[in-house]
């Protein structure tokens, strides 16, 4: 038959095709391959897998033909040819089997491997299905999606590169540190080799609901490198829960201990293990502001051990004040804590307050006051006192802690410095005492609370608009500028290579780099990378933490429960509803270490 007899049917069956080729080009199913652009995402389908790539391209619909319809009059040696010509939005299509004038290519072979491609006049693209791979072509514009096994990449020509494993900065977490993991601990070398693929590390700890949410996604990138099972148990009872385990020897691998104390006395009985004997300690000077492996470091059943690492953290030596307000009334911003008091003085003279200050919190009332004696500690003595302090040695009686308790009540007693005045303190809620802050003008101008207490501001409150805060200062430039912080303690129960290598992990950036990224929490890591962090607050307050010459832990909570959380909390709440003199709650407050002795 000549070529011209072969033509006419053709032409004949792509007229009678043409209804049905336009319905499927709004996107059909089984082989259907579609890309459409109006600020969406086009999506290349292959038979292997569907990987999508984004570009902002002109609308083209790639499509594939009903297997019926392509069952057509000629098969050449098992082969059939199709062409197709579309030009520049017209309508007009033409079929050919000349190979050297293929525009539009379908190929099926008994493999099952199939080809398409389409050419458009002013764009071209091509997508390809061939086994696992694909690729979509547009003018300008650049992207490729491959799927082989378990790897994907996208890459936009005209928007950048966007890859599976993200590389440093302000990316997605890539699984991996900052530096050689051998020189972390050869464990988490082995594991990142794959070593210990396959094994499950069990963790208890108190995040729950988003928080545990947002933990589990940050980990998510190493659990993939090294086929580490990471499987975290939250609860709300942690204090509770952490003693029985450990009591009837069911501890999990490791725990998550927001409160130092605790774990101190856990580690007494010999039941934690010694982070020092498989974390290199020159990785630890390097990552960590020597505070953080201070309060980590306890007494052991045998003598001292560094009882865990820090993971994340929070900030608590920051002063939050109405931006918009402050700047329209030409406040400085204090440098020392006369510069703050010569401030105090000049808005009781506008005829306002100064403070917002409130300590009632149910059960708990009384621990904002606890943090304030801690704040001033560590600007008039020395971490050594510090330390003593909160482990004891140090008592509540000494003159040391006497005078950073009448430093604070000299701002907290003034009736000019604190909105409500001294009566009105122990009756306020903490969380609400910073609403007077936001209305129109303040009612007070300054709140000193953690990072947390921003959850406590109006929903319509913006950051850098309407709040900002300033590092609470310094009072005597000899200490200093310390970071009073709270945080997680990350320690191990169990001695395993798997266990190694997840703690020697915590005392990387990267494995808090995805959460830093949504909010909500603070590294203590050095090589923390600033760029990554979501929010430019906590970005502001990430570079406090930097730049602090020492950090120590919330005092009440290195302390026993019975002291801490108990007479020291009372003491503060009875001295500042001026029902006991300072000698008396001092007193109070020390009567908790003599029970914890009996």
């Amino acid at each position: 038959m000549s070529k011209m007899s072969r033509r006419v049917p053709w032409f004949l069956l792509i007229a009678l095709l043409l209804p049905i080729l336009a319905a499927c080009g709004g996107g059909g199913t089984g082989g259907t391959a579609t890309q459409a652009t109006t600020g969406a995402e086009p999506t290349a389908a292959a038979p292997a897998a569907e990987p999508t790539a984004a570009a902002d391209v002109p609308t083209t619909v790639i499509t594939e033909a009903p297997a019926e319809a392509m069952e057509t009059a000629t098969m050449d040696s098992g082969m059939m040819e199709e062409t197709a010509t579309m030009d520049a939005g017209m309508m007009e299509e033409t079929a050919t089997m000349d190979a050297g004038m293929m525009e539009e290519t379908a190929t099926a072979m008994a493999g099952g491997a199939m080809e398409e491609t389409a050419t458009a006049t002013g764009e071209d693209e091509t997508a390809t299905a061939a086994g696992e791979d694909e690729t979509a072509t547009a003018a300008g514009e650049e992207e490729t999606a491959t799927a082989t096994g378990e790897e994907e990449t996208a890459t936009a020509g005209a928007e950048g590169t966007t890859t599976a494993a993200a590389g440093a900065g302000p990316g997605p977490s890539t699984g991996r540190p900052s530096v050689d993991p051998a020189t972390i601990g050869q464990e988490l070398a082995n594991a990142y080799n794959g070593d210990y693929r396959g094994t499950k590390v069990s963790m208890l700890g108190p995040f729950t609901e988003q928080d545990q949410v947002l933990f589990e996604e940050a980990i998510k990138p190493f659990e993939d490198a090294t086929g580490i099972d990471i499987v975290y148990e939250g609860t709300k009872e942690f204090e509770t829960i952490i003693n029985v385990r450990v009591e009837g020897g069911q501890a999990p691998d490791i725990a998550d201990f927001p409160q130092p104390g605790l774990m101190a006395s856990i580690a007494s009985t010999g039941a934690i293990v010694d982070a020092s004997t498989f974390i290199n300690e020159a990785w630890l000077q390097q990552n960590y502001n020597q505070g953080y492996i201070d309060t980590a470091t306890v007494e052991g059943e045998n003598g001292e051990i560094l009882g865990g690492v820090f993971q994340r953290v929070n900030t608590k030596s920051l002063v939050w004040y109405p931006k918009d307000d402050w700047d329209e009334a030409g406040y400085p911003i204090p440098q020392t804590w006369d510069e703050m008091t010569e401030l105090m003085d000049e808005i009781v003279a506008d005829g306002d307050t100064p403070w917002c200050i409130g300590i009632q919190s149910g059960v708990a009332t009384g621990w904002p006051a606890t943090d304030w004696i801690e704040e001033i500690m560590l600007r008039t003595t020395s971490l050594e006192n510090y330390d003593r302090w909160t482990s004891g040695e140090l008592p509540f009686t000494d003159p040391v802690v006497k005078t950073a308790a009448q430093e604070m009540a000299d701002i907290w007693f003034n009736e000019d410095y604190v909105y409500g005045g001294r009566q009105q303190i122990v009756s306020t809620d903490f969380g609400a005492s910073t609403a007077p802050m936001f209305e129109d003008p303040p009612r007070c101008w300054m709140h000193k609370q953690g990072n947390f207490i921003t959850s406590f501001f109006p929903e319509d409150a913006e950051a850098g608009v309407d709040y900002d805060f300033f590092y609470l200062p310094p009072i005597d430039e000899q200490y200093g500028k310390p970071v009073l912080f709270a945080g997680d303690l990350m320690s191990a129960f169990n001695d395993r290579p798997e266990v190694r290598a997840v703690m020697q992990y915590w005392t990387t950036f990267d494995s808090l780099k995805g959460w830093v990224a949504s909010g909500g929490a603070l590294s203590p890591h050095n090589d923390a990378d600033l760029s990554a962090y979501g929010s430019d607050v906590e970005r502001k307050i990430a570079e406090v933490l930097a730049n602090a010459d020492s950090v120590r832990f919330d005092g009440s909570d290195l302390m026993p429960g019975a002291v801490g959380a108990g007479t020291f909390w009372k003491a503060m709440t009875d001295w500042v509803s001026g029902s006991v003199e300072i000698d008396q709650a001092m007193e109070t407050a020390q009567q908790g270490w003599t029970n914890v002795g009996q």
